[in-house]
């Protein structure tokens, strides 16, 4: 497994989270917009949260201050810049920096604020619940996509237990106090080798696209979910391409070049690729491992893999040789066949 094949496989998985929160923002309206992003950081929240304390040595602390500095160490294995600064053991800031890695790029121009109401709602707001503190909330002071600053809030513990409605508030008229780089939080060193981060950065970036999956299917429905995706998909593994390509150093040309491609690129997943070569000039790749759908079940590693396909459709379709490409799936590999028009 190679460095750059993991960077790449971090950075088109990003790439195709941007393109579909961009393709659902256009196509559907702001409140799905709310409910697709709720149900997503709502199950990611559901998924890592709790599970993570003890990875980042956040167990024995305050629960404003752990939540708080819970946000910057994961967001920062992600490639997300965040910054903490600590009032006291009840109230303990964060403050994401840009360019935001959630909107990247000119993205951030085509997304509706109710995407930043729904992960509020969805993952901030849950925090207190997740912790059995019933006096745990978040206020937000600046959100991402209304022109002030970037989304920044503070934990804090009440001496009263809170309703529903004030787990999330929001007061624009505060201010946090000064950022202090030497009392960022940083991951235990032990622990947390380049390598490691590298892959957690890569990690980060698939399990928007696996739980952005599952939950857009949730809100439209599974056939409209997969016709977004899939397009959405095709579109980025068209666009991304050419950076791939050069990342990996490899040479454009016809299928096989397109195989060699495959199979280097997905190294990146940890996925073990086999080529074969077929007396008609096609080529085929045997691809197991499958470590995007690991762990899903039926119904959602189907929904998962008609749409991630399309994103090495996409790609191997950008190419100056014309290439028809064909797979089957298994349970446990896709086989793809790639054949000269």
């Amino acid at each position: 497994m190679t460095s750059q094949a993991i960077t790449a496989q971090a950075n088109l998985h990003h790439q195709y989270f941007l393109g579909l929160q961009l393709m659902v923002a256009v196509e559907e309206s702001k409140e799905t917009v709310f409910d697709w992003m709720f149900r997503l950081f709502r199950r990611q929240h559901e998924e890592k949260f709790l599970s993570s304390f003890d990875k980042l040595g956040l167990s024995d602390l305050p629960h404003a201050v752990a939540c708080a500095k819970y946000h910057v160490l994961s967001n920062s294995m992600g490639g997300v810049a965040v910054e903490y600064m600590e009032e006291s053991d009840t109230k303990a800031w964060v403050r994401f920096r840009y360019p935001r890695w959630m909107y990247a790029g000119p993205a951030i121009c085509g997304i509706p604020v109710e995407a930043s109401r729904g992960f509020l709602h969805g993952w901030y707001a849950q925090n207190g619940v997740s912790l059995g503190n019933p006096r745990l909330g978040f206020v937000c002071v600046s959100e991402d996509v209304t022109g002030q600053y970037g989304l920044c809030g503070y934990f804090k513990e009440y001496d009263h237990d809170l309703s529903a409605e004030e787990r999330l508030v929001f007061a624009p008229d505060e201010t946090p106090p000064p950022y202090d780089p030497d009392k960022q939080p940083q991951p235990p060193a032990a622990e947390w080798s380049e390598a490691r981060l590298a892959k957690a950065n890569r990690n980060y970036a698939m399990e928007y696209v696996r739980n952005g999956i599952q939950a857009l299917t949730e809100v439209v429905g599974r056939d409209r979910a997969v016709e977004l995706g899939q397009r959405a998909a095709c579109l980025t593994g068209l666009q991304q391409y050419r950076a791939l390509a050069d990342r990996l150093n490899l040479a454009e040309g016809g299928a096989s070049e397109a195989a060699d491609f495959l199979k280097l690129v997905m190294t990146g997943l940890g996925d073990e690729c086999l080529i074969e070569t077929g007396e008609d000039g096609s080529v085929q790749v045997r691809q197991q491992g499958l470590r995007i759908a690991r762990g899903l079940g039926e119904a959602e590693r189907a929904a998962l893999l008609d749409c991630w396909i399309e994103l090495w459709r996409g790609a191997i379709h950008s190419g100056r040789a014309f290439l028809d490409i064909s797979c089957e799936r298994t349970p446990d590999q896709i086989i793809w066949k790639i054949t000269p028009k």
